[in-house]
């Protein structure tokens, strides 16, 4: 048959290592398509290295019972169960799944609304209200910590502002307080990830067929059917990239909650990143703080598998 592969005749062609007639790739073409490796490699070899590594070799100490300086015992699973038994590691690994609510649903709801209306009213003043929203993103989260913790005081600013209003009974030590601690510090991830949430959707309704909306006008759509029908699915991406960086955020959360509560009152707004710390430099138990930290890497995959899955383009 004509289309039939043959290997190329020695005798009439030059002998090229590992060449087919017929089309079929040569070694050139697979050292050309090796290039781009080439490039990422030492991202890798970093990454790998920084990265991978210390996470395997901390799996691997969540089987021991170690102090972090003398000898080490094989414990087995004994350090998972403490992290499944413990009611304070347990309520740890709750509360980093309640700060998902703060830190993603409601930036990211509340960046939607916000991008869709920025975007159909194009003022002037669009890149100072840009700014302003992006503003907390950039801010460090020590500072950011201490500035709310000061505002959230019993004579702080908000305080201060109920009781001018004639609220003064609403006002308390909200981070002292074992039902407002939790949410109070909720509301700092809010306010730090609206931002990024923002921005990412604006920029995602950019590259929408703005054809798409001139046909939903002209069938007599409401701006609701618009934002509903064309705007949210044109986004499924871009809600993906935002629940992602989000999420993980929410789940790795350290240094707000170190800085305001401690993870106090009682163990209110304790999450897994205080309680690792705590077990490694207080109590010195530094197996059962890597079994925690594994437990949280691998529902974090799991919550990660779970979006990209929701939010893949179809």
């Amino acid at each position: 048959m004509a289309d039939t592969l043959v290997r190329a005749d020695p005798a009439t062609t030059p002998a090229v290592a590992g060449t087919w007639a017929g089309g079929v790739r040569t070694n050139a073409g697979r050292r050309r398509r090796a290039v781009p490796l080439l490039y990422v490699l030492p991202a890798l070899l970093f990454y790998g290295a920084f990265v991978i590594a210390p996470w395997l070799h901390s799996i691997w100490i969540s089987f021991w019972t170690w102090d972090g300086v003398g000898a080490a015992t094989w414990a087995g699973l004994a350090n998972y169960r403490e992290v499944l038994e413990e009611p304070e590691l347990r309520s740890a690994l709750v509360h980093a799944f309640g700060f998902i609510l703060f830190y993603t649903v409601i930036p990211v709801a509340l960046g939607l609304v916000l991008a869709a209306l920025v975007a159909a009213t194009p003022w002037r003043a669009m890149p100072v209200i840009r700014t302003i929203i992006f503003l907390p993103q950039i801010l460090p989260l020590v500072a950011v910590g201490v500035v709310w913790k000061w505002i959230y005081s019993e004579d702080g600013p908000l305080n201060e502002l109920l009781r001018a209003v004639g609220l003064g009974g609403v006002a308390r030590v909200w981070l002292g307080d074992f039902t407002w601690a939790f949410p109070a510090v909720g509301f700092i991830g809010s306010w730090v990830s609206t931002g990024l949430c923002f921005l990412l959707l604006l920029s995602g309704i950019g590259r929408i067929d703005p054809a798409l909306y001139e046909a939903a006008r002209l069938d007599g759509a409401s701006r609701l059917r618009e934002f509903r029908h064309i705007t949210v699915p044109g986004l499924r991406s871009e809600i993906g990239v935002a629940c992602t960086v989000t999420v993980i955020a929410a789940l790795a959360g350290f240094d707000v909650v170190y800085v305001m509560t401690g993870g106090g009152p009682g163990t209110s707004t304790t999450v897994p990143g205080v309680e690792v710390y705590k077990l490694v430099f207080t109590a010195g138990r530094v197996g059962t703080a890597c079994a925690l930290a594994t437990v949280l890497s691998l529902l974090t995959c799991a919550v990660m598998f779970t979006v990209n899955r929701l939010t893949r383009e179809r």
